[in-house]
């Protein structure tokens, strides 16, 4: 048989990938029916290999399709934008070994949901009109993406944190012990745990944690709350449990050298949050919470002081199983950092399923509508703290309409100040898109006490007017008024 190229290889990954997920089998139950191994049916539906004859007859066989079928380059209508991706070169066109990714990689990352391949496409697209973008802006765009194609969920983490719960006897109840986990780290790792690490370290305050390879000595801020330590000790056992290579020693990301890195960090995240949240109990909470005929505040942020979970964790959790497991797939998810003596809002972290949602990150500088509800909370919340109020959090909740559009939002959001980095507040937003579907799901949707408003993108694209939120004049609105102007000039003259 003769050699097979790279796009041969990866069609016929493809293919088979296909033909397992609609028979419903497992990488198991395909590894029993042929003789192939668990690892080698991996590498076959990644690209990197193609089997000999023998192997491909019992793949045909197991997969209930003829050779012939099995090795063909016609992929059905759901994959076709990945063949015609493949064919265009389009991929191959892109600097990706500058950024140490391989090719085979990012088909895997399109092939999960092809039907959603145009927004990973448009990102791409956006990335590669210059090359002089930094390369974590490429790195963070791609995770994004790969994220937002899986819907948020993946099932080989979630049993990864079944199998750690079961192997180490880890109560249901939660919060987990810290304890519990340390002393995991430190017995089964080999980890030395050192609090207040960090302290002395004037430069280093704004880190969480930091992991010493050479000794395995993790080092901790002093000024972490309970929750916060407890999530740094489960994405460290997430790298060990996961066998994670390829990682950042520090708590957050500060410069990626290669994808790998930032992929494996958001595993790591998945992990902590999975293990400090668990999905099955989780998901009954919700429903109960989604039952309830008006909106309150204080049951809704009683699922989250039940596992002493972060608002980030907390959030992160929703957008892994509202897709999944209560049909709500349009959504998005913000944080908006604030700085009150700047007086800027900035979105450090977003995400999007289905489609680009409103409202969403911008690089040119305009001010974002402080009509949406993450923007007025954290207002709110600095008023609070100018007049010596302390608030630990800010709940707020809003139906909020896109103006110009039929987009409707439940948008749910927490305010909180920016611990540990001091002068700096955050709000984290989950905008459910109101269809049919969620109306029916949650009954509290229609509750009156619910504040209702219309909302933009940002103040210069906006020409609502007398807006008493306004932060800076409508430029965008007026120039097009004006050139409209000019151009019903000109037609009138030119005839």
């Amino acid at each position: 048989m003769a050699a097979k190229s790279q796009n041969e290889r990866i069609f016929f990954g493809l293919m088979v990938k296909q033909l397992r997920l609609e028979k419903g089998l497992s990488f198991a139950d395909l590894a029993q029916s042929t003789g192939v191994s668990v690892s080698y049916l991996n590498e076959i539906e990644k690209g990197k290999k193609y089997p000999k004859e023998e192997k491909l007859l019992a793949l045909a066989e197991a997969l209930g399709v003829a050779v012939e079928t099995l090795a063909s380059t016609e992929l059905n209508k759901s994959l076709a934008p990945v063949a015609d991706l493949l064919q265009s070169n389009f991929l191959n066109e892109l600097p990706l070994d500058l950024f140490g990714i391989e090719l085979y990689k990012v088909v895997e990352i399109i092939a999960n949901a092809p039907v959603r391949v145009g927004a990973f496409i448009s990102t791409l697209l956006e990335l590669s009109r210059t090359y002089s973008l930094r390369e974590e802006n490429f790195y963070f765009g791609a995770l994004r993406s790969y994220l937002e194609l899986n819907n948020n969920y993946f099932e080989d983490l979630e049993a990864a944190v079944d199998q750690f719960v079961e192997a180490h006897q880890l109560e249901e109840k939660r919060p987990l012990n810290v304890g519990a986990l340390k002393d995991i780290l430190q017995q089964n790792f080999g980890y030395t745990i050192i609090e207040n690490g960090l302290d002395r370290y004037e430069e280093l305050q704004k880190l969480r944690s930091l992991f010493i390879p050479k000794k395995k000595h993790l080092l901790l801020n002093g000024g972490l709350s309970p929750m916060q330590k407890a999530f740094q000790l489960g994405k460290e056992l997430g790298f060990n449990v996961l066998k994670i290579k390829e990682r950042a020693n520090t708590s957050s990301l500060l410069q990626s050298r290669v994808f790998e890195e930032v992929l494996n960090h958001s595993k790591a995240i998945y992990f902590s949050v999975a293990l400090h949240i668990p999905r099955d109990p989780f998901i009954r909470d919700l429903q109960t919470f989604f039952e309830r005929e008006q909106w309150e505040e204080q049951a809704f942020i009683g699922i989250m002081r039940k596992y002493e979970a972060s608002p980030e964790m907390f959030y992160h959790r929703l957008t892994n199983v509202l897709p999944r497991f209560f049909d709500m797939n349009e959504l998005f998810f913000l944080r908006f950092s604030h700085d009150p003596e700047k007086r800027n809002f900035e979105i450090d972290k977003e995400l999007h399923l289905t489609r680009k949602h409103h409202p969403h990150g911008n690089g040119i500088f305009e001010h974002y509508c402080r009509r949406w509800v993450s923007l007025s909370s954290l207002n709110e919340l600095d008023q609070l703290q100018k007049q010596g109020k302390f608030a630990q959090y800010l709940v707020r909740v809003q139906r909020s309409k896109f103006i110009g559009t039929d987009d409707e939002y439940l948008c749910l959001t927490i305010a909180r100040p920016g611990y540990p980095t001091p002068n700096r507040n955050v709000s984290v937003t989950l905008g459910l898109l109101a269809d049919q579907k969620l109306k029916e799901k949650i009954h509290f949707f229609e509750d009156p006490a619910i504040l209702i408003k219309e909302v933009n993108k940002t103040c210069e694209r906006c020409d609502v007017k007398y807006c008493q939120e306004r932060a800076a004049p409508p430029v965008v609105v007026n120039k097009r008024e004006e050139w409209r102007k000019v151009q019903d000039r000109l037609g009138e003259l030119l005839g």
